[in-house]
């Protein structure tokens, strides 16, 4: 079994759902090299995170934002956490609720995600910094 493991940068990006299945896969063209096998993607943040949905229609991803920024909104006067603004503990919820990494199976040196699934960066907050990812494969 083989297993590689690289740190990739995701630049930074405005409060939003962004696409970023084919950045990890140009950072790590190891990828190619699996037949069969696994990849984890983890988020290194809190307020900022993964997850797999629709890769084509953009409206799903603003959906997205406006679901979650309706469900856990900014400002909202019970939150204790603040010391990074408004959107600083609305965004770990939103982290929480989403999860820090996702894990797809690797099938004849691709990704095996489906026909209409990509890798989302759930950016969540207003003045975000770069994000660091690790990505993890291993298999035959």
């Amino acid at each position: 079994m083989k297993i590689f493991q690289q740190q990739v940068q995701i630049s930074r990006k405005k409060r939003g759902f962004h696409l970023i299945t084919s950045a990890i896969l140009e950072a790590c063209p190891f990828i190619k090299e699996l037949k069969s096998g696994m990849c984890q993607v983890f988020i290194q943040h809190t307020s900022a995170a993964l997850t797999i949905n629709e890769n084509a229609d953009p409206t799903v991803r603003e959906d997205f934002e406006t679901y979650f920024s309706k469900a856990v909104p900014d400002n909202d006067p019970d939150y204790l956490h603040d010391y990074e603004g408004p959107d600083d503990m609305p965004a770990h919820l939103k982290a929480s609720l989403l999860g820090s990494s996702v894990l797809i199976p690797i099938q004849q040196g691709a990704f095996a995600l489906g026909t209409w699934q990509g890798i989302y960066l759930c950016e969540h907050r207003d003045k975000a910094s770069a994000r660091n990812l690790i990505v993890t494969a291993w298999g035959e």
